[in-house]
């Protein structure tokens, strides 16, 4: 882990943070499709473990990227078409992992603070073995199962209910439990049995599974329950959905009622009271690891008070009050070969090094990414050494650690090893793609192809971006079919509404896609119709899709409920436009005078330039206006209000969005579904919160269907202003803004 480690990302720039995270953002989308969906996971759980820290990493330590992090918005993956769906009452989520021991503190530590809690104050937890199996909830009614589901996405699974029932540790009927009861838990293969059944699938020349898991994913999975029978398949439980009735008031004495009803429960599961009682058991069970006879990735730790777990309620797609405390992954060394260069949807120049190929937990890997040309030469333009840099030379002798899925990292390079014919690489001026410029901007460490939509690999991969999975999803429309149909010059895609003409093109071809290699009459109907489906599409999705920069789904759906409708979202865009070009202007100005002003008075005189900047353009009050709400908007801010500035600013790219616009309906994001005296309105918190942290206040507001900002602006309904209250209330009092203090925000949602 030390290796992985001396890429700490606070040593990156923001452009080299933002061309790693992208990547690792495709990587890990692949993973989880190959993971969850395909039964074939192509690296070990550590290696993803390690891209998923990294990607999490870099979200933190450059708060811009966070709105884009799609990936830590993601669990599982969709349900094929070979199961029926079952949406889950309560979503499935995944963990949040840890893999130091400073994790694990920070993880303690950050519930105190969410709950109010004293570092003295009592504060239990559970910590249990990580299975290595498939997620599976079991629903029970008077005691009866009568239904199994798989996690899918965590919002739908596949139904794998006779499956489940062939499961000699899943009870049929259980006695004494709540009328409604669903239990989760994992279906795993232990080693004897994994060996014995690939055994016997060698001789009869069979598929012979590459490790447990993989051998009870793909048995629970079977079409045919009599396979799933015949796999010797046991399942542990540890948690539950919806009940009719509580397990217990803890998660010891649930787990325990479980256990009681007849389900199988994990015997290392210990009641734990401190951080360092925590780590012991993480180290006695690594220890047991290969003795137990099933596989596990890690420890699991949740608050053992349920009143508390419900207090500190989940995030997007991960609980607070439980984390995963991982198993370290796994390195290895080789020879580089060769450095390519690849060009993404942003632009960016990526280098990827080619390696002579070598097995990384698991896995035989040949390619790992570089980052950019800074991180290869081991300094910046200026010739500073930089963080993290490793002067990369072709026949290099380097480390490799699988942080991504098909690219793994370079960790590091052996020099004592580095043959005298190694050459430095020199990055290229020139889009390998479509020849055009590629322009590195003053403190950016990214070279970027300036070709733009003429460049087909950005082209490309912005047509991906808008039909993947959380952006239009449209079936049957994948990379593979997308290239080719970029290459067509009789029925071409191009750009997305493209997509949306196809059938009406083709209708006019004499050679119709239903006679091309490949194709047929129900795959190109098939094509047509789900494309037709999908013009129907929600606001925040919609606006992902566009692949606008630094805008991520989170991003998205902040600025659909922000605003409502794309017409609204445009026309504000449009009128901060002067505001924005002013921002710029200041941050120029702003990094210039970094560079030239001495110690002395140097915050003054920056902020004396920043302001002159901003004076020079002599914005317009409604213009600054409109870039204040934009910008105020929480979780927003100046980098993505920039982003989408320039993006509706540039001709090409606007006339796209209103062609692709005139051929959708496009919702609104749905009211909340209960009553609410603050749905719809612009809330701003503001000082010390007594009663409640400020994530619990801002959670509950967002529940509540209230928008939440971080700036007062005339946009601003209420500002709840606590102790410590500044200059926001005074700027709320000026411009006549109900203001509430911490009570009368409590009284005014107290019916809800």
């Amino acid at each position: 882990m030390k290796q992985i480690e001396a890429l700490d990302p606070s040593g990156l720039s923001q452009d080299q943070a933002q061309a790693e995270f992208l990547e690792l953002q495709s990587q890990l989308a692949a993973a989880d499709q190959a993971y969850h969906q395909d039964d074939a996971p192509f690296l070990s759980d550590a290696a993803y473990d390690a891209a998923k820290r990294r990607y999490q990493a870099l979200a933190e330590a450059f708060p811009d990227l966070a709105d884009s992090a799609t990936q830590l918005e993601t669990v599982g993956a969709p349900v094929t078409s070979g199961f029926g769906k079952i949406q889950h009452v309560v979503r499935m989520l995944s963990l949040g992992n840890a893999f130091e021991d400073a994790d694990v503190t920070d993880f303690e530590r950050s519930i105190r603070s969410y709950l109010g809690l004293e570092a003295t104050a009592p504060l239990a937890f559970t910590a249990e073995p990580k299975i290595d199996g498939l997620s599976l909830s079991l629903r029970y009614e008077k005691g009866v199962l009568i239904q199994a589901a798989t996690r899918g996405d965590g919002a739908t699974g596949e139904n794998v209910t006779a499956n489940a029932r062939t499961i000699a540790d899943i009870p049929q009927q259980l006695t004494g439990a709540p009328d409604v009861l669903e239990v989760r838990g994992e279906v795993y293969m232990s080693h004897e049995d994994f060996a014995a059944l690939n055994a016997r699938h060698g001789e009869r020349g069979g598929k012979v599974f590459a490790n447990p898991r993989n051998a009870a994913a793909g048995s629970l999975r079977q079409l045919d329950a009599e396979i799933t029978r015949a796999r010797p398949l046991r399942f542990f439980a540890y948690s539950w959905g919806e009940l009719s009735a509580p397990l217990g008031d803890t998660q010891t004495s649930a787990i325990a009622r479980l256990a009681e009803l007849g389900f199988q429960t994990n015997p290392l599961t210990k009641t734990c009271n401190t951080v360092a009682d925590l780590i012991a058991q993480y180290r006695l069970i690594e220890e047991q690891r290969a003795t137990l006879g099933y596989d596990i990735d890690g420890v699991v730790y949740k608050v053992d008070a349920l009143a508390l777990q419900d207090r500190l309620g989940f995030r997007s797609t991960t609980p607070r009050w439980a984390i995963a405390h991982k198993f370290p992954a796994e390195l290895a060394w080789t020879w580089l070969e060769a450095i390519d260069i690849q060009v993404g949807r942003t632009g960016a120049l990526s280098p990827v090094a080619r390696l002579a190929p070598v097995t990384v937990g698991g896995v035989v890997v040949s390619n790992a990414t570089l980052h950019n040309e800074d991180y290869i030469r081991g300094r910046d333009s200026k010739g500073a050494v930089i963080r993290g840099g490793k002067d990369i030379r072709i026949g290099d002798w380097v480390q490799i650690y699988r942080a991504g899925d098909v690219i793994p990292k370079v960790a590091d390079v052996d020099l004592t090893k580095r043959p005298a014919e190694a050459v430095e690489f020199n990055f290229p001026d020139c889009c390998p793609e479509c020849g055009s410029e590629a322009v590195r901007e003053e403190g950016d460490a990214v070279r970027r192809c300036t070709g733009g939509i003429i460049c087909p690999a950005q082209a490309i991969e912005k047509l991906k971006h808008f039909v993947s999975r959380k952006a239009f999803d449209i079936e049957g429309l994948g990379a593979r079919q997308l290239e080719a149909f970029y290459k067509d010059s009789d029925l071409p895609i191009r750009t997305p509404v493209d997509i949306y003409t196809l059938a009406d093109r083709d209708s006019g071809q004499l050679a119709k896609l239903k006679n091309r290699p490949g194709w047929g009459d129900q795959s190109a109907a098939n094509l047509f119709a789900a494309i037709n489906e999908k013009r129907n599409i929600p606001l925040g999705r919609m606006i992902f899709a566009l692949g606008i920069r630094h805008v991520g789904e989170v991003a998205a759906k902040d600025l659909a409920l922000h605003f409502g409708s794309w017409q609204e979202l445009a026309k504000a865009v449009d009128q901060a436009r002067a505001a924005a070009l002013a921002h710029r202007a200041a941050d120029q100005a702003e990094d210039q005078e970094r560079e030239q002003a001495s110690s002395e008075g140097r915050r003054a005189k920056i902020k004396e330039t920043r302001e002159a900047a901003v004076a020079d353009f002599q914005v317009p009050q409604p213009a600054q206006e409109a870039w204040e709400d934009l910008t105020g908007i929480d979780g927003i801010g100046a980098t993505v209000g920039l982003s989408l500035s320039d993006a509706l600013a540039n001709s090409q790219e606007r006339a796209v969005i209103n062609d692709l616009v005139a051929h959708l309906n496009i919702a609104a994001p749905a009211a909340p579904s209960q009553a609410s005296p603050v749905a719809g309105l612009t809330v701003v918190f503001t000082g010390k919160l007594e009663k409640m942290t400020r994530d619990e206040a801002k959670a509950r507001a967002e529940s509540l269907g209230a928008k939440v900002s971080g700036s007062v602006s005339k946009k601003t309904d209420i500002l709840v202003a606590g102790p410590g209250a500044g200059s926001k209330e005074k700027k709320a009092q000026e411009l006549g803004i109900r203001i509430l203090d911490e009570d009368g925000w409590l009284a005014e949602i107290a019916a809800t």
